[in-house]
C-alpha cells in the first residue's frame, strides 16, 4: 500500500508505520503487527482485517461533559460543509494509508455534517461517497462497514426505530436508506445497525414490545431494501447494555441473539462486539466472544477498552494482552471473525493533544491485537488447556452420560442413576493452573 496526499499533507514528518520487531525502540514502528507473517495458516492481516474508525479518530474533538474540545483539527475549518468534507477525506486517507490499515469505517455523519433537509443529506452524503470511492481506487483500502448515526439529531431523543413518533421513524428510514446506498457504492463487506436509542429511559411512557417490533420491522426493511439492490455483504448489529439511554434492547450477545431468533432475522445477521460494552452490561470480553461464536455470530469486533474505576464508555485503545489473548483463542477456535474485522472505536485521551498521539494510540492496539493472536496460536499448538476442557466434561461421552447428551434418559433414569452411583467425587476445576497457564504463554 502507498501512502496517499491529498491537497496538502496533515501528517507531516510522519512516514508509513512498518513492523521492525518486539526489540525495536522505535514508537512509530509495530513491534508485532507483521502483516505478512503466517499465523495458524494465514496472515496477519487476513485474520485481522484491522480498520481505521472515523468518527474517534478525525471527528472526535476531545470534550467531556465538564469542558469543551481540546482535539483541534486543521481539516476541519473551512466554512463549507462539502469542502470540509473532502479535506477530511484527504487526512483519512493519509492516515489510513500512513498506518497501512486495510479497511476503514464510518458513520453517515462523520463522513460529512449532517442535515436537517433528508434531501440535502442524502445529496451530501452522495457528494462525500464519490470522493470515497476515488480514494479507495488510488489507495486499495476497502469500506468494512458503513452505518448511519440514528442517535445525535435530537429529533431522536426518544429513538429512531423505536420512536412513538412515525414521522420520526421515517426520517431514520431516509438516513438508512442513504448509509445503505453509500455502503453498496463502496463495496462495503458489512453494515452496522447500532440502536444508541433504541431503548427507553422510563417505562412509564413506554410501549415496549410495539418499540421491539417497530425495531424489528425496520431491520427487516433494510435487509430487504439492501439484498434487492445488491448488497452481498454481511449485516452486524452491536450489542450495548445502555449510555445514552438507560436501558437498551440490544443489551448484550445474548439478548441480542434473542431477539434476532424472535422475529426471524437469524440468518442476516453476526455480531459486532465491542469491549467496553461488554464490561458495561456486567461481562468480561471473552464472555461475550463465547456467547456470540457458540451460535455461529461472532462475525466483528470493536477494539478498545473501559475504565475498572469509571462507570461508563470511555472507549481507550486495548492495551490488555490477558484481556485479549483468551478472546483470540476462541476467535482462532473458530476459524476467524465471521465476516467482519476489527476497528478501533477507540479515542485520545482529552489530553493527548498532539498528531502524533493519534498514531501510538492506533500502533498500541494493533502491536496489542497482534501480539494476543500470536499466543493465542501458542495456546491452540500446546494444546493443554482445550485437553483440560474436554477432560473435565469426558462424563457426557459415553455410557449414560452420552445417552443423556443425545435426549435418551427421561427424569426417571436420572433417579435411578442417582442412587446407583451415591455422592459423585469432587472434580478441580483447575482454575489457577489454568490461569498460570495463560500467564505463561503471555
Amino acid at each position: 500500500m502507498s501512502v496517499i496526499i491529498g491537497q496538502k499533507e496533515y501528517f507531516k514528518g510522519i512516514g508509513q508505520i512498518k513492523f521492525e520487531g518486539a526489540e525495536s525502540d522505535n514508537p512509530l514502528a509495530f513491534r508485532y503487527y507483521d502483516e505478512n507473517r503466517i499465523v495458524a495458516g494465514k496472515s496477519m492481516k487476513e485474520h485481522l482485517r484491522f480498520a481505521i474508525a472515523y468518527w474517534h479518530s478525525f471527528c472526535g474533538d476531545g470534550a467531556d461533559p465538564f469542558g469543551p474540545g481540546t482535539h483541534h483539527y486543521p481539516w476541519d475549518v473551512a466554512s463549507d460543509a462539502r469542502q470540509r468534507a473532502a479535506d477530511k477525506a484527504d487526512a483519512a486517507f493519509e492516515f489510513i494509508t500512513k498506518m497501512g490499515a486495510p479497511y476503514y469505517c464510518f458513520h453517515d455523519v462523520d463522513a460529512i455534517d449532517g442535515h436537517n433537509d433528508p434531501k440535502e443529506f442524502g445529496d451530501r452524503v452522495k457528494f462525500i461517497t464519490d470522493i470515497f470511492a476515488k480514494k479507495q481506487a488510488e489507495s486499495g483500502v476497502k469500506l468494512l462497514w458503513g452505518t448511519a448515526n440514528l442517535f445525535s439529531n435530537e429529533r431522536y431523543m426518544n429513538g429512531a426505530s423505536t420512536n412513538p413518533n412515525f414521522e420520526v421513524v421515517a426520517h431514520a428510514g431516509a438516513q438508512l436508506k442513504g448509509a445503505i446506498d453509500a455502503t453498496i457504492t463502496l463495496g462495503g463487506e458489512g453494515y452496522v445497525f447500532w440502536g444508541g436509542r433504541e431503548g427507553y429511559m422510563s417505562l412509564l411512557n413506554t410501549n415496549m414490545k410495539l418499540e421491539r417490533e417497530n425495531f424489528a420491522r425496520m431491520l427487516h426493511t433494510c435487509v430487504e431494501y439492501a439484498r434487492r439492490n445488491g448488497f452481498k455483504g454481511k449485516f452486524f448489529i452491536e450489542p450495548k447494555p445502555c449510555e445514552p439511554t438507560k436501558h437498551q434492547y440490544d443489551y448484550d450477545a445474548a439478548t441480542v441473539i434473542g431477539f434476532l431468533r424472535e422475529f426471524d432475522l437469524l440468518g442476516e445477521f453476526g455480531l459486532n462486539l465491542e469491549v467496553n460494552h461488554a464490561t458495561l452490561a456486567g461481562h468480561t470480553f471473552a464472555h461475550e466472544c463465547q456467547v456470540a461464536s457458540d451460535a455461529g455470530m461472532l462475525a466483528s469486533i470493536d477494539a478498545n477498552r473501559g475504565d475498572n474505576q469509571n462507570g461508563w464508555d470511555t472507549d481507550q485503545f486495548p492495551t490488555d494482552i490477558y484481556e485479549w489473548a483468551e478472546a483470540m483463542a476462541i476467535i482462532l477456535k473458530q476459524g476467524g471473525l465471521a465476516g467482519g474485522g476489527i476497528n478501533f472505536d477507540a479515542k485520545r485521551r482529552r489530553n493527548s493533544t498532539d498528531m502524533q498521539d493519534l498514531f501510538y494510540a492506533h500502533i498500541g492496539g494493533m502491536d496489542t491485537i497482534a501480539r494476543s493472536l500470536l499466543i493465542a496460536e501458542k495456546i491452540a499448538k500446546h494444546g493443554e488447556m482445550d485437553r483440560l476442557k474436554a477432560e473435565r466434561y469426558a462424563s457426557f461421552n459415553s455410557g449414560k452420560g452420552a445417552d443423556y447428551a443425545a435426549g435418551k434418559l427421561k427424569l426417571e433414569d436420572l433417579y435411578k442413576i442417582a442412587v446407583e452411583v451415591g455422592e459423585p467425587a469432587q472434580i478441580s476445576g483447575k482454575q489457577e493452573y489454568l490461569e498460570n497457564l495463560l500467564g505463561r504463554f503471555v
